[in-house]
Order: structure tokens, then sequence, then C-alpha cells
């Protein structure tokens, strides 16, 4: 996976939920997939769009491909960050990449991406909106 780029990264800091761990304290592997999606969410705010204004339009984007690399356990009420950018954007597709981190020491927990393909509300791959594609392609790496 690419390094993260010096700009256009979104970072979203929390707290590991007891919920989100097993019984030793350790977070489970599939919380990791949903702080992905919760960095890939905040992104798009932080750049003025939402997924649900998305929706609205009429599109989505469905997981094409998914990718979890784990190097690290975090654990019950540490504090994480999911630093989360655009890696690449096509005419239907984007890639977002993803690292998961210790905002203390910068110790590196998880790193992924994830590539959406555009759909139509009637499940028909489509070209990713006009302006959609613009913001994304001007915030990738």
């Amino acid at each position: 996976m690419n390094q993260p780029p010096q700009t256009n990264i979104v970072e979203t800091t929390f707290h590991v939920r007891y919920a989100e761990t097993d019984q030793m304290g350790i977070v489970h592997h599939a919380a990791y997939v949903v702080w992905l999606e919760e960095g890939r969410s905040q992104w798009l705010r932080s750049n003025g769009r939402s997924y649900a204004k998305l929706e609205q339009e009429g599109f989505v984007l469905a997981v094409s491909e998914l990718q979890v690399r784990y190097l690290q356990s975090a654990r019950y009420d540490q504090r994480v960050t999911v630093r989360c950018w655009v890696e690449s954007v096509q005419s239907r597709q984007v890639q977002f990449n993803y690292e998961v981190v210790d905002p203390q020491n910068g110790t590196v927990f998880v790193t992924g991406y994830s590539k959406h393909i555009c759909l139509n509300h009637a499940g028909q791959v489509t070209k990713l909106p006009d302006q959609w594609r613009a913001l994304l392609a001007e915030k990738s790496h």
C-alpha cells in the first residue's frame, strides 16, 4: 500500500468501545472494517459532502474490494485515529486508503484500502456524478 500523502488526509479519533473487543480486551478484527467506514464518511463530510447526499442524488458506492492488514492489536479504552485519504479515482470507481494508528505514539494497528464502484438505485454500474468525481479527483493522492 502507498504511504499516506502529506495533505488531504482526514483523521477521526475516538476511544475503543468495550463492545468492539473480545474477552481479553483486544479489538475484534471486524471492528476495524466499521472504523474504516467511519473514516471514509468523515472524509466526505470534511470535504463538503456526505454519503447521505450521494444516496439522495440516486447513487451508492458499493464496496467492490476490501483489503485490511493487521499489524498490531488495539485494546479497550485506547484512543485510536483512523486516517483516510482518496488514493485514486476512475470514471466509475474510487479507492480510499486507510491507517488506524495510536495518536499518542504513532503505532500503526491496521493499514488497508477499499474500492467502491458507483451504482444507481437500480443496481446498475454507472459513472460517478461529475461533481463527485471532480471533488474526489481534486483530493486524490
